[in-house]
C-alpha cells in the first residue's frame, strides 16, 4: 500500500458527511432561533434537518461511501437535531412559562424536556446496537427525527396562528413526554425500507404525491403535523393489532390441543 492509499484510508468521504453537516447545523441552528423566540423558524429548520439526514444515507449508499465513522457522525448530528433542539423547542415555546404559576410546576416543565432529550439519546443508542440485527421493514420505537416532525409541527401550527405556548402548556406538556416515550418503546413502526422504488407503481401514487406537494406550499405545517402524528399513533394501532392477532393464535392453539386431548381420551375409552 502506498503513502497516498494510507493517506485516502484514513480519510473520511465528504459528500455524505456534508448532509450530515448540514442536517447538524439547522439542528443547531433551531436552537437559537428558539432562544431567540423565532419559534416558526426553529420549526423549519427542524424539518431541513430531517430531510438532509433522509438524504445523507441515501448519497452514501448510491456512492458506495458507507463508513463507521459516517454512521456514528450520523447518529451524534441525529441527537443535536432531533433529540436537543426539538426539546429545547417545547420548553422555550411553551414549557417553560409553567415557571410562572409554580416552581415545582417549572421544574416538572424542564424535566419533560429532558425526558425527551434523553428518551433520543436512548433511541439512537439502541438503534446503533441493533443495527444488522432488525427487522428492515419495521422500525422499534418512533424515530427520533419522526418524534422532532410531531413536537415541531405542533409548534408550527400554533406559532403560525399567533396562538401562544403559554396557553397550551398543559398540552405541550404531556405531549412532549408521550412522544419521548414513544421512541424508547417496543412499538413497530413501518420504516418505507421495504418499498420497491424501483419498480413500476400505479399511476395513482404519482397522483398521490403530487396531492401530496400541493398540500404543503398551501398548509405546509398543518400537513407536517398531521402526517407526522398519524405515522405516530399508525405504530400503535399496528401494535395492538399484532397483540390481538397474536393472542387469537395462542388461543386456537389452546382450543385445537384441548379438542385433541379430548379425542384421544374418548378414544382411550
Amino acid at each position: 500500500m502506498t503513502k497516498f492509499d494510507k493517506a485516502k484510508s484514513k480519510g473520511i468521504y465528504l459528500l455524505p458527511n456534508l448532509f450530515t453537516t448540514g442536517a447538524m447545523f439547522a439542528g443547531y441552528y433551531s436552537i437559537i432561533a428558539s432562544i431567540r423566540g423565532q419559534f416558526e423558524i426553529a420549526c423549519l429548520t427542524i424539518f431541513i434537518a430531517a430531510l438532509l439526514d433522509g438524504l445523507d444515507g441515501r448519497v452514501a449508499r448510491l456512492t458506495n461511501t458507507q463508513t463507521a465513522f459516517g454512521e456514528q457522525f450520523d447518529s451524534l448530528s441525529d441527537l443535536l437535531s432531533f433529540g436537543i433542539a426539538p426539546s429545547l423547542l417545547a420548553y422555550n415555546w411553551s414549557l417553560i412559562h409553567l415557571g410562572n404559576i409554580s416552581s415545582v410546576l417549572g421544574k416538572i416543565g424542564w424535566l419533560a424536556a429532558f425526558i425527551y432529550a434523553v428518551c433520543g439519546a436512548l433511541r439512537l443508542a439502541r438503534f446503533n446496537t441493533q443495527i444488522g440485527t432488525q427487522n428492515k421493514a419495521y422500525f422499534q420505537g418512533l424515530a427520533s427525527p419522526s418524534a422532532a416532525a410531531v413536537i415541531s409541527g405542533f409548534v408550527w401550527v400554533f406559532a403560525e396562528q399567533g396562538i401562544s405556548g403559554e396557553s397550551l402548556m398543559f398540552v405541550t406538556l404531556p405531549l412532549t413526554v408521550i412522544v419521548g416515550l414513544l421512541m424508547v418503546s417496543k412499538i413497530r413502526y413501518y420504516s418505507f425500507k421495504t418499498i420497491p422504488f424501483k419498480e413500476n407503481v400505479s399511476f395513482v401514487w404519482i397522483l398521490l404525491l403530487v396531492l401530496i406537494f400541493v398540500l404543503l406550499t398551501i398548509k405546509t405545517a398543518w400537513v407536517l403535523f398531521v402526517v407526522f402524528t398519524g405515522y405516530a399513533i399508525s405504530g400503535i394501532i399496528i401494535t395492538m393489532l399484532a397483540v390481538k392477532n397474536k393472542r387469537a393464535r395462542r388461543k386456537k392453539q389452546r382450543l385445537k390441543q384441548q379438542t385433541e386431548e379430548q379425542s384421544e381420551d374418548e378414544h382411550t375409552d
